[in-house]
């Protein structure tokens, strides 16, 4: 098999604000434009649009820098591994691809955080981002009662989709307490269109210092036992949507060597990495929304293309959104009750049904993957891992080649063999 090599001077990983901004600065001063991204369609986890979610005319303005002619996207297309300080490896559902870059700017978003509680298996618990992205796609929901939990803005974004959908939100429980919300919103002021969209957003469904126990039933889910303040109460619903908040996907960037820090990304003051060829941009450096995603990509693709002087300009306005960003962690903190939701038969890894008590006493990430296989499944500790970085504090090693599952026949390559050899 030969796969086709493809050379181009900007290489953006991520199609969501951030790369959608890299790619519309760079294209100022570019060659050519190189964006991939894993989904079948553009916008990201964010501005994820479906058969009712059409983007909005400000989105669909940023879209539009996918039909210049120094930028080619490739959809459906996922990164196997690195070949050397300035080439990856690619894959799509029919070939793959080595591409060389001059630049690589990373804009690889955020994953939600689930967090273990008895019950988070049952069919009908989803994350709170998740059940958004269902509903995006199409998920049926009319009629449905669906409760809505966990910690951040994105719950209340949540409940939003799902009664645009025509389902019955009974509770959006958020476990951050009143005074920490009082206290977020007295600095609302700031941003104005965060304050007005949070307005728009509000409902009477919405409690503070609430959050799930346990998932209850015995096929699918059919209640969920909660606990607001002292008080503890059962929720009869057809779902749960439950995320403690967005943690960087860093995967790609600890694959390559880049230097993180507290769990992201690090990045200068140009969004240059610790690596000379790549740069990073949106949630990938740290969670702050979309409007810190949008100026950071930006900078990342004027400053990857030799516009520092476009990038410089935009100082500020980073400055802006991430105090709001440094707003959001400071008043959205998880609560240590929390972290202390598992039970030892509570399944922490569900991929190779490991139970919480197999792995809490491990001193490490690596040790539990050996004692228990926690981890080693098909998502290849994507959700169990980020849990186990916030209940233990480990911290998890650089992921090894291949970084998805992929053909036989593209690790297969003489040429990309070495670097993907595992």
């Amino acid at each position: 098999m030969t796969n086709p090599h493809l050379q181009c001077q900007v290489l953006i990983v991520g199609s969501g604000p951030a790369g959608l901004a890299a790619a519309r600065a760079a294209s100022h001063n570019a060659r050519s434009i190189l964006m991939i991204d894993d989904n079948p369609r553009p916008g990201g986890q964010i501005w994820r649009n479906g058969p009712n979610h059409p983007p909005t005319p400000a989105q669909a303005e940023y879209f539009q820098i996918l039909q210049h002619p120094s930028v080619r996207y490739l959809s459906g297309t996922r990164i196997i591994c690195a070949l050397g300080p300035d080439s990856l490896l690619l894959e799509d559902a029919e070939q793959a691809w080595q591409v060389q870059y001059e630049r690589l700017i990373l804009c690889c978003g955020a994953q939600e955080l689930l967090l273990p509680f008895p019950g988070w298996t049952l069919p009908g618990v989803t994350g709170a981002g998740g059940l958004q992205a269902l509903l995006k796609n199409g998920l049926p929901m009319a009629g449905q009662s669906v409760v809505i939990a966990g910690s951040g803005p994105l719950l209340l974004a949540s409940a939003a989709t799902a009664r645009q959908a025509g389902a019955r939100v009974k509770r959006v429980l958020e476990q951050a307490s009143a005074s920490a919300l009082l206290g977020f919103a007295s600095q609302l002021w700031r941003w104005p269109n965060k304050l007005a969209q949070a307005l728009h957003l509000s409902t009477t469904a919405y409690r503070c210092n609430a959050h799930v126990v346990e998932a209850l039933g015995e096929r699918r889910l059919e209640a969920v036992r909660i606990r607001q303040g002292r008080r503890i109460r059962e929720i009869s619903c057809d779902y749960l949507a439950c995320g403690f908040g967005l943690v960087p996907n860093t995967r790609l960037a600890s694959h390559l060597g880049c230097r993180l820090e507290q769990g992201a990304i690090a990045v200068d003051s140009e969004q240059r990495s610790s690596l000379p060829l790549v740069y990073a941009a949106g949630e990938c450096t740290g969670i702050g929304g979309s409007e810190l995603a949008l100026v950071e990509g930006e900078i990342a693709g004027y400053a990857a293309t030799g516009q520092a002087g476009r990038a410089a300009a935009l100082n500020a306005q980073r400055q802006h959104w991430q105090r709001f960003a440094g707003q959001l962690r400071k008043h959205f903190a998880l609560q240590p009750q929390i972290l202390e939701l598992a039970q030892p038969d509570t399944l922490l890894c569900r991929c190779e049904d490991v139970p919480y008590a197999a792995v809490a006493a491990a001193p490490d990430w690596p040790t539990a993957k050996l004692q228990s296989r926690c981890g080693m499944g098909a998502c290849q500790g994507r959700v169990c891992a980020s849990a186990a970085q916030q209940l233990f504090g480990w911290s998890i090693p650089a992921p090894r080649a291949p970084l998805v599952p992929a053909r036989i026949a593209s690790l297969l390559l003489d040429d990309a063999q070495p670097a993907c050899d595992p």
